[in-house]
Parts: C-alpha cells; sequence; structure tokens
C-alpha cells in the first residue's frame, strides 16, 4: 500500500469509528472544515491536556489565559496582519486550480528528497548488513544530483521568497517542469499575494457596523493582556504566557485532511525575557519542545528541525519541528524569537506604555519574546498516521490498529463479558464502575470476544478486560494488551495499578523533567 493509499484508508478510518467528520455533511460539506466525532474530540482533549500541563504545571513562570476570539481591528494593524499576513498563490488556467506557490516547489523538493530514500532502500536491500549508508550518501551519482538539484532549487526559492520576487517564483515552477495535479499542464498564471483572514461586522445594523476580523492566530491576544497578566500574577522576568483556542485563515488552498484547515485549534505560549538572551531561549525552547514530542514514544526518526528560509517581519530566528506524515515531512510545531515587535507595536498605536521595570538593573525595557505555537489538528493528525496500522496476524486474519500513546488515547479500557448471562454482566459493570472516575471506559457485550476486541483495536482502546465464569470463583479476569494482543489473568483490585503504569498523564510528564 503506497502512502496516499494509506492516508486515504485513514480518514475512511477516521470517520467510520468516529474521530472525524467532515462538516456540515447532509449539505454535501463544507470546504476545508472538519467535526470532531465522539473519539475524535476525546483525543483532541488528551492532546491539549498534555500540551498544557506540561507548559503551566511544569513551569512555575507560565501562566495560562482565554482570550477572546474577537478583537479590536486596530490590532490586527499594528501587528502587521492586515499589510503583510498574505500568501503567494498562483492558478492552473486549464484545471481552473489554485496553490500555494511555494508549497508547489517543497512538493517538488519532497518529491526529489523521495527519490534519495528510495536509492537508500534499493542500495540497503542490495548490501544487507554491509551497507554503509552515509559513505552511500556521499557517493551515489543518483543522490548527488538530486542533491545538487534540491539545494539549487532550495537556494532560488528562499531568494525569491524574501525578496517577494513573485516572477521568480513562477519561474521556478516552469523551470522544475511543475504541472497542475490535476490537468496535468503547466499552463500557470502569474504569481500573486492573498490576503488570508476573515472579515465581519460588529454592530446591530450594517450601516453603523464597524469591520473586524476572525483571529488568524491566538498570539495577538497574548501580546495585549502581558500588562494584565503580569501585574495581577506579579510576574517577573523570564516568564510565560499560554493559550489554547480557536483561530481562522481563509485558507484558498486548504487540504490534506486537517493538515490545513480554514478553522483550527492552537496551543501557542509567548515567553517575555530580556533582551539579549533571546537566542539562548530561543534553543532552550527548542530542545524543550522536541522531548514533549519525542516523550509520546513516536520515533525519534520522525521529527526534524527545518530552519525558515524567510524570517517573518517580527523574527531574528525561527525554526519548525517538522513530522513526517504519510504526505511528507511537514510543519507540526513552529519556534521562533519574535523580538520585542508585538510589544513595541502595540505601545505604539494603542498610545499605551507596555514595559517591564526590572528591579534588579533599575530599567525599564520592551521584553523580547520567544513562541512555541503547535496547531492541535496537526498534532491530532500526526498522532493518527503514526498509530494506524493493518497487521498480518499468525492465522492469515488481519487486524486494523490504532497504537495511539496510550496517555493520549480516547478510550483507556473496555470491560467484556465473555457471555450476557450467568451474572457475567453484573459484575463487569461493577468493575466498569469502579474504573470510570479514572478513566474513560467503555462497556461491549455485543458480538463475539474476537470482534469486540477488533472493535477496540481499531479505536486504540490500550486495555481489555475480559470478565468470565472463572472470575466468579477466583476474583481475577483477563487483561488484553492492545499493541502484544498479550492476554494475562489478575485480580480486580490490581487493575488500576496495571492500567495506570501505562495510561497515566502524570507518567508521561514525569518523562520531560
Amino acid at each position: 500500500m503506497t502512502q496516499d493509499e494509506l492516508f486515504k484508508v485513514l480518514v475512511a478510518h477516521c470517520k467510520e469509528y468516529g474521530f472525524i467528520f467532515p462538516s456540515s455533511e447532509i449539505y454535501d460539506g463544507l470546504g476545508a472544515v472538519y467535526d470532531y466525532g465522539q473519539l475524535g474530540s476525546e483525543l483532541k482533549m488528551n492532546i491539549k491536556r498534555y500540551w498544557w500541563e506540561a507548559m503551566t504545571r511544569l513551569h512555575d513562570n507560565i501562566v495560562g489565559i482565554d482570550s477572546a476570539i474577537f478583537m479590536h481591528p486596530k490590532i490586527w494593524e499594528a501587528s502587521g496582519h492586515l499589510s503583510a499576513f498574505n500568501d503567494p498563490l498562483i492558478d492552473n488556467k486549464d484545471s481552473k486550480k489554485r496553490y500555494r506557490a511555494d508549497v508547489l516547489i517543497e512538493d517538488y523538493i519532497g518529491k526529489l528528497e523521495d527519490k534519495i530514500r528510495k536509492e537508500v532502500e534499493k542500495a540497503h536491500k542490495k548490501f544487507g548488513d554491509a551497507f554503509d549508508e552515509e559513505k552511500f550518501l556521499e557517493t551515489n551519482p543518483n543522490v548527488l544530483r538530486h542533491r545538487q538539484k534540491i539545494n539549487e532549487v532550495h537556494e532560488r526559492m528562499a531568494k525569491a521568497l524574501n525578496e517577494n520576487d513573485f516572477t521568480e517564483l513562477r519561474q521556478i515552477i516552469l523551470d522544475c517542469d511543475i504541472v497542475c495535479p490535476i490537468s496535468g499542464t503547466k499552463n500557470w498564471t502569474e504569481v500573486r499575494q492573498f490576503n488570508l483572514m476573515f472579515s465581519t461586522q460588529l454592530g446591530s445594523v450594517s450601516e453603523g457596523a464597524n469591520v473586524i476580523y476572525l483571529r488568524p492566530e491566538t498570539a495577538q491576544g497574548i501580546f495585549v493582556n502581558y500588562l494584565n497578566v503580569q501585574k495581577t500574577g506579579r510576574m517577573k522576568l523570564p516568564f510565560g504566557i499560554a493559550q489554547i483556542g480557536k483561530a481562522f485563515r481563509n485558507e484558498i488552498v486548504a487540504r490534506q485532511f486537517i493538515f490545513r484547515m480554514r478553522e483550527f485549534e492552537q496551543m501557542e505560549m509567548q515567553f517575555f525575557i530580556k533582551p539579549g538572551t533571546e537566542l539562548d531561549w530561543f534553543k532552550q525552547w527548542k530542545e524543550n519542545r522536541l522531548k514533549w514530542h519525542t516523550a509520546l514514544g513516536m520515533g525519534e526518526e520522525n521529527y526534524r528541525f527545518h530552519d525558515h528560509d524567510k524570517l517573518a517581519h517580527y523574527a531574528n530566528a525561527a525554526t519548525d519541528i517538522e513530522f513526517h506524515y504519510p504526505f511528507g515531512f511537514k510543519e507540526l510545531e513552529g519556534i521562533h524569537s519574535r523580538t520585542d515587535f508585538d510589544l513595541s507595536q502595540h505601545q505604539k498605536f494603542s498610545g499605551k506604555k507596555i514595559q517591564y521595570f526590572d528591579p534588579e538593573s533599575g530599567e525599564s525595557y520592551t521584553p523580547y519574546v520567544i513562541e512555541t505555537s503547535i496547531g492541535v489538528d496537526r498534532m491530532v493528525l500526526a498522532v493518527l498516521a503514526h498509530s494506524f496500522h493493518e497487521e498480518q496476524l499468525e492465522n492469515g486474519e488481519t487486524r486494523i490498529v490504532l497504537s495511539i500513546p496510550a496517555p493520549l488515547a480516547p478510550v483507556k479500557v473496555a470491560v467484556l463479558p465473555l457471555l450476557k448471562k450467568d451474572g457475567l454482566p453484573e459484575v463487569a459493570k461493577k468493575i466498569l464502575h469502579e474504573l470510570r472516575f479514572d478513566y474513560n471506559v467503555q462497556y461491549d457485550e455485543k458480538d463475539s470476544i474476537g470482534k469486540r476486541y477488533r472493535r477496540q483495536d481499531a479505536i486504540g482502546t490500550p486495555f481489555c478486560v475480559t470478565v468470565d465464569h472463572d472470575t466468579l470463583t477466583d476474583g481475577c479476569v483477563t487483561i488484553r494488551h492492545r499493541d502484544t494482543m498479550e492476554q494475562q489473568r489478575v485480580k480486580i483490585e490490581d487493575l488500576h495499578s496495571i492500567i495506570d503504569k501505562e495510561v497515566s498523564m502524570t507518567e508521561l510528564l514525569k518523562k520531560l523533567l
């Protein structure tokens, strides 16, 4: 099964089992907008809880807020979003489809990187244990040719983006023979900019309404509340403000399921620091955030840093943590050194003094900021894509399993009576009631025990607890582990400690210390 085929199967699986639905589906849907179902919403909340507690509980100097979606329109003028929040777009005249020019070029580079990986895989199969990958990458003519092309295209794109040279962006697309995925032609328009913010009106009648915007990021809600938090919390530098909330972008090229949507959720933290210390803090937060990701056990090889070719107008350093999705390495989280741009701009546009008095030096100054920003939906997709497996069993059967990191799993335990009679359901429900105060637990008595195991595998439940006739006499149950399918006989009173060891958010957070 190719990666594209796997991705299509995953999207269908998400709908079939209640993770993610197309929004407004009974009205034929709404493009690039999705609803989270009963299991998807649980997974999403667990991810948010992991992030929130890692930020606010494990750091004495980070607190959380929840700012409004509607904000004064001058905020977006001050932040630069009204003038600079744009994407370079290009249309194919034959398919009438619109694309981001930089994404088309990045996808082309990704295909060259895939060719290099295939060369490595082919050589590894040929030479076996004697294969020296490092030497192969340094000497193989095909690899060197692909690498040279990648570097050339990458340098041209970076230069064009930094200089806002849209003519050059289009020329790169033509020179690389990049075709429209729909029409297969190179009949491209010129590249032009498109602002991504949604506008609406605030007021009782349209004539007297003021134009306001749905926030395109949650960060500005933190910046305009800097003084409120700093003063009421008596915060001393360095300190951070964290927030989880919805943001909205009028993505013309929304695609790849929930990877790029028009309505999405962000987990952002702005860390306020003394000017001159920003690059040290930038390095520390890079390490901190990567550790948060790898603690989930989804493979260190699936993450990499990618430094920005074009820095935003507010930044003096920026990098992305990229994750290996089925469609290649793509941005999962951004880490930016925003300097003092945001606070200085809001001080200028509001006329209010936004500074920090340093009691140690006796001076006042505008703090610098390190930002960490992760898309909740992209994190959900990363977890689902990595966890989805179709396994061939020894008996010739296949099973689909979501090996979701246990602390994030929507359902932690399924309690299953072997039969719907002989007092087994009563014992099973008693166990259910004892566990539900600590975990999200499901009860299932329909179909054979094998089919019930398969259902729980498909939604990522780490443990199944089966009550049988022996339970009535020995007080023991069979607990089944999702990933290994191993079964063991344990006492009912030991269930909580066995389950908690694997699914506890506390145990996961301890890995970060």
